[in-house]
């Protein structure tokens, strides 16, 4: 029994150390480290038009395209991208502001983009406009909203053009195409020596006719500032003069908001304020910037005040935020001010890109919120002259359960705005967002509604004189609006 017995032990052994074996090979493995997914190589936008190429962890380029055209845009450090990449298997999402867009891998460049473009091709007027029109047909959200044939009013705009047509021609006609197609953040910048020549070809030194009975015409900021210096009982205003507090009356908190952007220290040399005043050169600068440190520098200015404002408007137990004549700016912004008024991560809208005659799917949108929200009950006066990044803060009001509306509807530009670059070096852009709230509805052109109807004037001058000619009146319909909300 013996020699049986030591068989019977060597086969437990041997199998014993085949088990151990495996085992240890499977920790191995399962312990081996993977190769981390690389952000190097190419990658094409998902609804915006773009292709971004990283080499080696380091730089960067971003390119235009459509389906004619490749036009180099902004090359830079890959550091000023780091913190706003995320990277999940072959999707690379680019945080910018508060919109998150998103890229899919590819083998190479597009080929147009490997060869540069010849300076007849960037002078050329008829293939700067097929670019734009290329680009208004792959990313124009409103054609269907807007009741846009887009096949005829491209034929018919082409047609008004010919191989020696002028800059000043091509201008004007890609302007009048932006107006027919109703597009409510579409604008169109060329070089000075074009206006020069538009100013010729039209002969146009306008002529302003009778004086509109000699009517006052007022700008936002300064209507905002009348009503800021006329509404405040108790004014709080220190070191700012883009966000004016206080109180209206006894415990009603005030703050007024001219603007969402403007707030960032862009340290802009003085030499260049006095050359072309401040905001043209506030606008240069953060041109030359990445635009992610560009909206991040902002929301660091805005944030800076607000903690102020909150601090000295925390007793109080209701607050008018007024936006009236607020045209926009950063949505990032209006998301940092209206956290202070939201208790936790809250999503307050949804979004769609037009790429194509698709849409890209549905991506939430979210406020943060803060630990010490303000939840008393807001009111949150709007007009039509609330534009753009105002409206997105107006649309997320909808879903705070303690802030009302007051007012009239907003302007219903409501789309983010698609920046573009032509061969010739003119920036334009178009539509390409379908911004909604959480029910799925979309307010562009119609705006966002409001719980108290004021039924200001629509017209712009209209409703600054309205305000500005009865103050006190202006003020005791918003008390009166809040008494009985």
């Amino acid at each position: 029994m013996l020699p049986k017995q030591a068989s019977s032990i060597k086969n437990m052994i041997v199998r014993s150390l085949f088990i151990a074996t495996t085992i240890l090979l499977a920790i191995s493995c399962a312990n081996e480290k993977k190769e981390p997914p690389s952000i190097n190589g190419v990658w094409k936008s998902i609804g915006s038009g773009w292709v971004l190429e990283i080499q080696d962890s380091t730089k960067y380029a971003l390119y235009d395209i459509t389906s004619i055209s490749c036009i180099p845009g902004r090359e830079g450090e890959a550091k000023e991208l780091l913190e706003s990449i995320r990277l999940k298997g072959d999707t690379l999402s680019l945080l910018k502001g508060v919109i998150t867009y998103q890229f899919l891998k590819t083998d190479t460049l597009p080929n147009l983009c490997a060869t540069a473009l010849q300076e007849k091709d960037q002078k050329d007027v008829l293939y700067n406009f097929e670019v734009f029109a290329e680009t208004v047909k792959e990313h124009y959200a409103f054609m269907e909203l807007n009741h846009i044939n887009w096949d005829q009013l491209y034929e018919e705009q082409k047609n008004k053009l010919n191989p020696n047509s002028t800059e000043a021609e091509l201008y004007l006609i890609i302007e009048e195409t932006l107006e027919k197609l109703n597009d409510n953040h579409a604008y169109l910048e060329a070089s000075e020596d074009v206006y020069e020549a538009i100013e010729q070809l039209s002969g146009e030194e306008e002529e302003e006719g009778a004086d509109e009975e000699n009517l006052p015409e007022y700008g936002d900021f300064q209507v905002a500032a009348m009503v800021a210096k006329h509404h405040l009982e108790e004014p709080m205003t220190k070191d700012s003069w883009l966000i004016e507090w206080g109180k209206l009356k006894d415990d009603v908190g005030f703050i007024q908001l001219k603007s969402m952007w403007l707030y960032a220290d862009l340290d802009i040399p003085q030499s260049l304020i006095d050359e072309i005043g401040y905001v043209d050169a506030y606008v240069q600068t953060f041109h030359e910037m990445y635009e992610g440190d560009y909206i991040e520098k902002e929301v660091q200015g805005v944030r800076k005040i607000m903690d102020v404002v909150m601090d000295d408007l925390k007793d109080t137990e209701q607050i008018v935020i007024d936006i009236r004549f607020n045209g926009g700016g950063q949505d990032a912004v209006s998301f940092e001010i209206l956290s202070r008024f939201i208790p936790g991560k809250l999503q307050i809208a949804t979004q769609q890109l037009r790429y194509g005659d698709h849409f890209t799917p549905i991506l939430p949108l979210y406020i943060e919120g803060s630990d010490q929200a303000y939840t008393k009950p807001v009111y949150v006066l709007t007009s039509q002259q609330t534009g753009s990044a105002a409206e997105a803060f107006a649309i997320a009001t909808i879903s705070v359960g303690h802030i009302k509306r007051i007012g009239a509807p907003t302007s219903g530009a409501m789309s983010t705005a698609l920046e573009k670059t032509l061969p010739n070096g003119w920036y334009f852009s178009i539509s390409n967002e379908i911004y909604m709230d959480n029910k799925g509805n979309s307010y562009e052109n119609k705006g966002i509604p409001v719980d108290y109807d004021l039924k200001y004037p629509a017209d712009r001058q209209t409703f600054f004189r309205s305000v500005a000619d009865d103050l006190q009146k202006n003020k005791l319909d918003i008390l009166r609006a809040i008494e009985e909300l």
